[in-house]
């Protein structure tokens, strides 16, 4: 019979534990919808949803430091698909980039041995999508591209860089993080290192404020944050009042321009970037938990706080409802206060357990995930739930409300939404000064609460000792499930389901340290511990059998084990009948497992065993098939004769049947072997039959072998491993012996891989593993610590016949193939126990074509989600793929889809949403927004200021301000004139007051202009000046004279360098499209895209934005994707048509023509018609490419003459493939 291998269907692995703290900043959750995580040196990809493990990649050889996500800011297709892409860096200067689906590394960047502080992608969409910033301790930031480990640009400056945000609102902006202030580089670039050194500010710290000198009363309150004023300074501040490391985080905020938060431990602040001051603080009563990290959110002016006690807080932004003039500024501190809205649970912190970081759903951003030291993440969801409108509740916050839109579209009486699906859908806009609250009628009131939907637990902390459950084999085959028991040092065993990695059970069973596990069955194990011991060097020892599915456990020797040598092994016979107890300086002890009884325990002058074995022969057979023999004659005496012939067969049948369901019955003892050494390596061989034990041979000690340490049997093979490193091959058919040295110290541990035939051995050293060919007598594979990997081994056992698995001291567990390389592995080979929603794991073209297929289904009258009802061709097991993604998907979304009522439009923002599709999502928000705006009978030549203004009533139809200057231009104004207000009450000294003067003279706000202008100080050298300036703005009249030496003035000033004043002049006397146009000139596109939403008509807006598009387009800028969403905003689709059109992006063209159509907005004509006729020639190119060919013929059709050609190659092909079905 030929020798077989049995093997179950087993990934590699690595199931982690602990953190070091090292990798406390290590983890970020992508767009991609997945968590990325730094454990020790391995990197973990973790599906939110699910909570489950789904990648562990390993190359790293040094704890992991930062982890970063590849930003999805980018259009899509077959030629930039949608890919997993992770960039991770080490305390060694180490960074990866990871091809995450196939668990491989794409590029490897080490230039410096420092630890990265901090590393981003750059996130500007039209730039190459390969760029990785990184910091390179103590002071470099390099620009590296990712793709091919090329570095671009280095830049050092003089201070250490501790971190870096980016301006979300304008790439070309950076802020470094020094050891003592903060760096400004405003002229960021991809193609060169920045020219200037930037400008260098100081922090003074909030301690140094009166809000800590001494304890101020409740009502005091208001005034003491009013008191924190001035945070920014040019000079120095002095030492002793300054401790600048207080700082822990500085970010720019995502939802409104020129807005920065800096993070202390009990503050945060909030700095308004144009005038450099603080206009919003969020302190931490005297008795409240300290802060450690905060995350802005961009869809609401909101903040997840996370605290040292591990709860997550969420304030939300008071929405203010005071009008502009207010004259108090008491009252008018509280404008950028946040308020707490809900807070999760706390945890119990100790030395080992402690929060370490949050992450947020960039996509949604209503979903947290804490990661904590001891490797539990938890995921806590917020969830809205409408409140009752006649309890009042007494917090004193105001009320919040749920959004009056969604996906895009205004709701409508009895409409499908899923409120928990963004942060946006959950609750409304802030409302800004001099705007009514929301009073609609499809408006609810909401309160907001955490809610853990996941938690990922990890292995405690080291050591370990680990025992896979006995081997799969043809009888054991439908009851089999290879789990593994994992011994740990608080004396709990946790077995975990090696198919899935996750925890099976949780035991709590010894009192101390597991020293050892041995299985009794499939469904059974006996597992030691032993005390630390007392002076006498006794301990007390606990051997436990544990029935894994009730979790029962049995004291197995009952009251035997206080005050007694250590036990050093339990060993198990290969029939598991009988039990050998090992100990240190005592006697071993036999006993039989079935019936938990002490059959021998040997003389004192027994040997002491250094190392034992049961031997794999017996007599099992031979015995059953005697009892066999005797039972059926006993079944012939008692059936008469006659009855013989019909009974015979049957009751034989049913004898050996019982027999063969037992395994072996209770009254058959079969004889079994074991053999062991002593302290001199002679080897004795004993035979064990029911409660005899009888001493057989006695082989004397091999010279050539120092202490035995550990011996395998398997076959007729022995192996025996010593202390000094040597390996002893016995031979028994043959009797033949070899050693072989090892050179590699003490054998610690050998065994036998399963399966019949499999001769192949692992073997344990203190510095790593090898596996070797017994048959052969050689070394198949080896692992050896500090060379190949960075973790000691501290136990080793087989999980199938194929794949070890092997215990860490870096906390961590590992599956491995027997070649004992890295880990990673192809996420799609996984046997994952939950479906995961996560588009890109498909291959690109089926991950496009899904995507398709979510969107648009022209060619059914009714929406289906089953990909077997449409015409794909495609190979079944990528089909199969699909619908798993699809089946995959919540209940509530599946329901959203089928719903005839959900438009075009909705499925677009829907999709770019689940794909986490960056640039997807910013397009069809924005164009959402305008189109409903647009085709509500707003005039398209006319699409600012007027009509905006009119629908201003209508609560939350404007875009929100994180939108910046896309929002609607009268809406843009209002959020001006309050973020002006607010930095006037807020300032504190001359140069605040001069900044604040210019912004309400740019703003029309001539008189609260002149008020601040004639508060400047006689002392002041700028005295004589604000007052002439005073008088020149409050006597301005438009006589033609006056007008013509203003204009005169101002560009004599502008030529001269004084580009802001010369601006002012002509906004006194209403130049401001002149200011305009000066502005772009000068470079200063953003400024004058400012000046033109706050100043001018539609009309003469409409022309300053189109000439900011015009430069966006151009070669050396290359913002296309920008300069689209200022058309959108401007009404002019047809432009935006031409120019995706023009970047070939074919499937957003063509499905933003069909929601144009639809909408109304597109005048239909022979130009137009002549364009639409090619979009959808193109877009039906597409979608044959990717195999939809129903789609392909629906867009072909539509796109007239253009598409006949096509529309004839698709109709034969489908002909052809139904003639071929037919057949």
């Amino acid at each position: 019979m030929m020798p077989f291998t049995v093997n179950i269907k087993l990934s590699p692995r690595t199931l982690t534990g602990a953190l070091n703290i090292q990798n406390k900043t290590a983890v970020d959750w992508g767009w991609q919808g997945l968590i990325a995580q730094g454990c020790h040196s391995v990197v973990l990809v973790i599906d939110p949803v699910t909570a489950q493990m789904i990648q562990a990649l390993e190359r790293h050889k040094a704890n992991v430091v930062k982890v970063k996500w590849a930003r999805e800011n980018y259009h899509h297709s077959t030629g930039s698909p949608y890919s997993l892409r992770l960039a991770s860096a080490d305390v060694t200067g180490k960074i990866i980039v990871w091809d995450v689906t196939s668990g491989t590394a794409c590029c490897e960047i080490q230039e410096y041995s420092k630890p990265i502080q901090d590393m981003e992608w750059m996130w500007n969409q039209d730039a190459s999508r390969d760029l990785l910033l990184a910091v390179h301790p103590p002071n470099y930031i390099v620009l590296w591209n990712a793709d091919t480990g090329t570095k671009l640009w280095k830049k050092s400056y003089t201070e250490n860089i501790l971190s870096f945000s980016f301006d979300p609102f304008d790439p070309s902006n950076l802020a470094l993080l020094t050891s003592d202030g903060i760096v400004f580089i405003s002229d960021f670039s991809h193609s060169k290192a920045p020219g200037s050194t930037g400008k260098k500010v100081y922090i003074s710290s909030p301690y140094s404020s009166p809000l800590h000198s001494k304890p101020t009363p409740a009502t005091g309150a208001k005034k003491a944050l009013n008191k924190v004023k001035v945070l920014i300074t040019n000079e120095k501040p002095s030492a002793e009042s300054v401790t600048l490391n207080d700082c822990l985080q500085l970010s720019y905020l995502p939802s409104k321009r020129n807005h920065m938060l800096l993070l202390y431990p009990r503050e945060i602040l909030i700095l308004d970037l144009e005038v450099s001051q603080t206009v919003g603080v969020v302190a931490i009563e005297r008795t409240g938990i300290p802060f450690i990290q905060v995350i802005p959110c961009r869809q609401r002016d909101t903040l997840f706080c996370l605290h040292e006690n591990g709860c997550i807080t969420l304030r939300v932004r008071r929405s203010n409802c005071s009008a502009v003039k207010e004259p108090d500024p008491d009252q008018s501190v509280q404008e950028l206060a946040y308020d707490l809205r809900c807070q999760c649970d706390a945890m119990r912190v100790t030395k080992t357990v402690r929060p370490y970081r949050m992450v947020c759903s960039p996509v949604s951003e209503n979903s947290a995930a804490l990661i904590v030291s001891d490797g539990r993440v938890m995921m806590w969801e917020l969830k809205a739930h409408a409140t009752r409108p006649d309890i009042q509740y007494s917090s004193g916050v105001s009320p919040l409300y749920s959004p009056v839109s969604f996906c895009g579209v205004p709701l409508r009486l009895h409409q499908r939404r899923i409120p928990d699906l963004s942060l946006d859908s959950m609750i409304g806009q802030s409302v800004i000064a001099g705007e009514e609250p929301p009073k609609a009628p499809l408006q609810q009131e909401v309160q907001l609460k955490f809610l853990l939907t996941g938690l990922l637990s990890g292995l405690p902390l080291p050591p370990f000792v680990i025992r896979m459950s006995p081997p799969l084999t043809t009888k054991n085959i439908n009851q089999y499930q290879p789990l593994l028991a994992v011994g740990t040092s608080n004396g709990s065993v946790l077995v975990y389901h090696l198919t899935s990695g996750l925890l099976h059970k949780e035991l709590s069973i010894h009192s101390c340290e597991v020293k050892g596990i041995e299985w009794a069955n499939l469904t059974s194990f006996l597992s030691f511990a032993t005390s630390t011991p007392n002076n006498q060097g006794l301990v007390r020892n606990e051997l436990q059998l544990v029935n894994l599915p009730t979790g029962r456990s049995l004291a197995f020797r009952g009251e035997l084990g206080n005050d007694e040598t250590p036990i050093e092994m339990i060993k198990v016979s290969h029939l598991k009948q009988y039990l050998v107890v090992v100990f240190k300086d005592k006697p071993l002890e036999l006993w039989d497992i079935r019936t938990c009884t002490l059959l021998r325990e040997m003389a004192k002058n027994f040997p002491v065993v250094t190392a034992l074995e049961w031997s794999p022969s017996h007599n099992l057979k031979s015995m059953r098939k005697k009892q066999l023999a005797a039972r059926e004659a006993i079944a012939r005496q008692t059936v008469s004769d006659t009855e013989v012939c019909s009974v015979e067969s049957s009751v034989i049948s049913l004898v050996q049947e019982a027999e063969s369901r037992s395994g072996l019955s209770q009254s058959i003892s079969a004889r079994e072997h074991f053999v062991f050494t002593d302290t001199d390596g002679q080897v004795y061989h004993l035979t064990v039959e029911g409660n005899s034990v009888k001493d057989g041979a006695r082989i004397p000690p091999d010279g050539s072998m120092g202490s035995i340490a550990c011996i395998a049997w398997k076959g007729d093979t022995l192996v025996l491993g010593d202390v000094d490193g040597n390996l002893n091959f016995w031979d028994l058919k043959a009797r033949l012996s070899r050693g072989i040295p090892t050179h590699r110290g003490w054998v610690k541990k050998i065994r036998f891989a399963p399966g019949k035939g499999n001769q192949k051995l692992l073997v344990m050293f203190n510095d790593g593993a090898e596996v070797w060919d017994t048959k052969e007598v050689q070394m198949v594979s080896s692992l050896r610590s500090g060379r190949n990997v960075n973790y000691k081994v501290l136990d080793i056992d087989w999980c199938t016949s194929d794949k070890v698995v092997l215990a860490s001291d870096d906390g961590c567990i590992r599956v491995l193939e027997m070649a004992m390389k890295s880990a990673s592995y192809r996420v799609d080979e996984q046997e994952l126990t939950d479906p995961v929603w996560c588009p890109y794991l498909l291959l690109p073209r089926a991950s496009l074509a899904l995507k398709a297929f979510l969107l648009h289904q022209p060619w059914n009258c009714s929406y289906t989600l089953d990909v077997a009802q449409i015409d794909y061709t495609e190979k079944e097991d990528i089909k199969s793929l699909i619908q798993e993604q699809l089946n995959s998907l919540s209940n509530d979304i599946k329901s959203i889809f089928l719903d005839p009522e959900f438009s075009l439009l909705q499925r677009c923002l829907l999709v770019s949403r689940l794909y986490g599709d960056e640039s997807d999502l910013q397009f069809w928000t924005v164009a959402a927004h305008y189109l409903h705006k647009f085709s509500q009978g707003e005039q398209l030549s006319e699409p600012a200021a007027n009509g905006a203004a009119a629908a201003q009533g209508k609560p939350g139809n404007h875009l929100d301000i994180c939108y910046d200057t896309l929002c609607e231009n009268a809406y843009f104004q209002k959020f001006q004139l309050e973020r002006v207000h607010l930095q006037e009450v807020k300032r504190s000294n001359y140069d605040h007051t001069k900044k604040c003067a210019d912004q309400l003279l740019l703003l029309g706000q001539t008189d609260r202009a002149v008020q601040l202008l004639l508060e400047t100080n006689a002392e002041n050298t700028s005295y004589y000046c604000d007052s002439l300036k005073a008088c020149l703005v409050t006597t301005i009249t438009s006589s033609g004279p006056s007008q013509s030496t203003i204009k005169l003035v101002a560009t004599n000033m502008i030529a001269n360098g004084k580009l802001a004043e010369g601006v002012q002049l002509l906004c006194l006397i209403d130049k401001a499209a002149d200011a305009c146009r000066y502005l772009q000139t000068y470079g200063e596109w953003n400024r004058a895209a400012w000046l033109a939403k706050v100043r001018l008509n539609s009309t003469e807006c409409s022309e300053v934005l189109k000439r900011w598009v015009d430069h966006l387009c151009s070669p050396q800028i290359n913002q296309k994707s920008k300069a689209i969403l200022v058309l959108l905003s401007l009404g002019c689709f047809l432009k935006v048509v031409e120019m995706l059109h023009s970047m070939r992006y074919f499937d957003r063209t063509a499905l933003f023509v069909e929601v144009c159509l639809k909408h109304g907005v597109i005048e239909v004509n022979d130009n137009t018609n002549k364009l639409i006729s090619s979009v959808f020639a193109d877009y039906a190119r597409t979608l044959k490419a990717l195999g939809l060919k129903q789609g392909a013929v629906v867009f072909a059709s539509k796109a007239g003459a253009e598409g006949t050609d096509l529309l004839n190659e698709l109709t034969g092909i489908r002909g052809a493939s139904g003639g071929e079905e037919e057949q």
